[in-house]
């Protein structure tokens, strides 16, 4: 909502080492009335630097308090001390970077590079580039299986599954999907990798111990299904479709779609915070939608305008801020800070 004169001028008044942060007091984008129950304090907005060119995935590790974004445009991966609240170091010659993953264990980001079709390591303690393997067609999102040691990617294009050793960085499979390839999450529980295969409106399930594609489950209601995230304690797959701004909630016991709901326009990336039971749901038109999953149930609680090209989202589980990279306000890269203003639990 619009924010009051004497509150702006305050806001634009205050600055930390260059970077201007907005009021937790009276700062707040809130929900439509009586319609959710749920509102999201605006923390501060941060430059990101570079051009205001497209931001895409990001990736927190949360234990190093650093959130990795791709911004593609620019073809780097910017570094962002959620602590400090700023830029510590920007990652260039990623080319066209779409997909970023922090796997805080091995103490590595992987990135992957559409521009040269490679999926690129990065040590997370000197920020340089170790190691690049081929990715595919399209290389776009990515998940990680611990137990097998293997990086899954998304290849958008190439209708495939590409499976990296992260030991030796090389490859070492291709999974035929059959269509465009969308979002790739792994499932805890199950030690199973699920992606989305967007065009065929399917959720295919792969054995990362043989990497073999065991299940193919139909979606109803999906419409270029791309986003995804896997909440394994309760058993569930969030589906964003892109094309008819659905979020489809997915039972992985039963295999079946239980519900949908409407969200914002073009939505992509969903972030989970746990504590909260909240999972977020970013869209391209501005919004992110807010579900409260709990004891088997899944309800809407809020929705708010974040601002244009609002597409990606991650939450701190510590902290319960979340962070929207956007990519031209005010003339400038801006990585919007929210936090729950009101929480019913």
């Amino acid at each position: 909502m619009p924010q009051r004169p004497a509150i702006r001028a305050l806001i634009d008044t205050l600055s930390w080492g260059g970077i201007a942060v907005g009021l937790l007091v009276g700062v707040v984008l809130a929900a439509p009335p009586g319609a959710n129950s749920v509102s999201l304090l605006r923390v501060a907005d941060v430059p990101l630097g570079g051009n205001t060119t497209r931001l895409d995935y990001e990736s927190l590790d949360e234990g190093r308090h650093l959130l990795f974004i791709a911004h593609l445009g620019d073809s780097a991966v910017v570094v962002f001390d959620t602590q400090a609240q700023r830029v510590i170091a920007r990652i260039p010659g990623i080319s066209k970077v779409h997909g970023v993953l922090a796997v805080p264990e091995l103490g590595t980001v992987y990135a992957s590079a559409t521009g040269t079709n490679e999926v690129v390591a990065i040590n997370e303690e000197t920020l340089k580039v170790t190691a690049r393997a081929p990715g595919g067609v399209y290389p776009d999102g990515m998940a990680y299986a611990p137990e097998v040691h293997k990086l899954y990617v998304s290849d958008e294009h190439g209708d495939t599954e590409t499976v990296i050793d992260v030991r030796t960085n090389t490859r070492v499979a291709t999974i035929p999907l059959g269509g465009d390839v969308g979002n790739s999450q792994y499932d805890a529980a199950s030690q199973r990798v699920f992606v989305n295969v967007q065009t065929r409106r399917q959720l295919v399930e792969i054995d990362p111990a043989s990497d073999k594609v065991v299940t193919r489950t139909d979606l109803p209601g999906a419409e270029s299904n791309h986003g995804l995230l896997i909440e394994s304690q309760q058993r569930k797959a969030f589906i964003a479709c892109e094309e008819n701004h659905k979020l489809l909630v997915f039972d992985l016991e039963t295999r079946k779609v239980t519900v949908a709901f409407e969200v914002g326009e073009d939505p992509d990336v969903l972030a989970y915070d746990p504590d909260l039971h909240y999972v977020y749901v970013a869209a391209e038109s501005g919004p992110v939608s807010v579900f409260k999953t709990l004891s088997g149930q899944v309800s809407k609680v809020g929705s708010v305008d974040i601002g244009p090209n609002a597409h990606v989202v991650a939450v701190d589980p510590g902290t319960h801020k979340s962070y929207f990279p956007l990519k031209n306000l005010g003339g400038q890269t801006v990585m919007r800070i929210m936090s729950p203003a009101s929480v019913n639990q």
